[in-house]
């Protein structure tokens, strides 16, 4: 068991990010979307409406929810968190404190779902579900029956438009 909440990925970070590459085919691109190859299941919602909320409240609850979806599937094990040309963690859930608060001995997390700039990564340690933040085209997509079980009627009423399902365009 770790004795803290997250560590960062120091000498692992290249293998985690070359089976990252070499599983979803990652392919950067500020123009090209999307940037992985979508596994199925998968769903994936624009990030757009949450522009329009001045209070927050929605990226607060895309947080909450797909963090409380990664903590019930790993429980007291750990998830891996990947930030695009910056420092990734791997984090044990079960040890962060809750958003905001901090309580002593129990930090908070140390990247968000949400894509503020770069590509951001939540992956089960197998890489069998997790989520994909694209910065550029503004989305989330959301990968793995568990995972998807978990969090899918909770992100819809929040996100509201889905633009991929499994990978392929979803028309309106």
């Amino acid at each position: 068991m770790a004795t803290r909440a997250y560590q960062e990925l120091r000498g692992e970070a290249t293998r985690v990010w070359d089976a990252f590459y070499a599983m979803f085919d990652f392919r950067p691109s500020m123009h090209r979307f999307p940037a992985i190859v979508e596994p199925t299941p998968s769903v994936t919602w624009s990030l757009t409406h949450l522009d329009d909320d001045p209070t927050e409240a929605g990226l607060d609850r895309l947080t909450q929810v797909v963090r409380d979806g990664f903590a019930s599937l790993v429980g007291e094990g750990s998830l891996l968190c990947l930030d695009w040309q910056h420092p990734c963690y791997r984090v044990w859930p079960s040890l962060v404190g809750p958003e905001n608060l901090d309580p002593p001995g129990r930090p908070g997390w140390p990247l968000s779902p949400y894509p503020d700039g770069d590509y951001h990564i939540y992956l089960a340690e197998d890489l069998r579900f997790g989520c994909f933040g694209h910065p550029w085209e503004s989305s989330l997509c959301v990968f793995g029956a568990e995972l998807l079980d978990m969090v899918a009627a909770d992100l819809h009423p929040v996100l509201r438009h889905v633009i991929r399902r499994d990978g392929r365009p979803v028309t309106a």
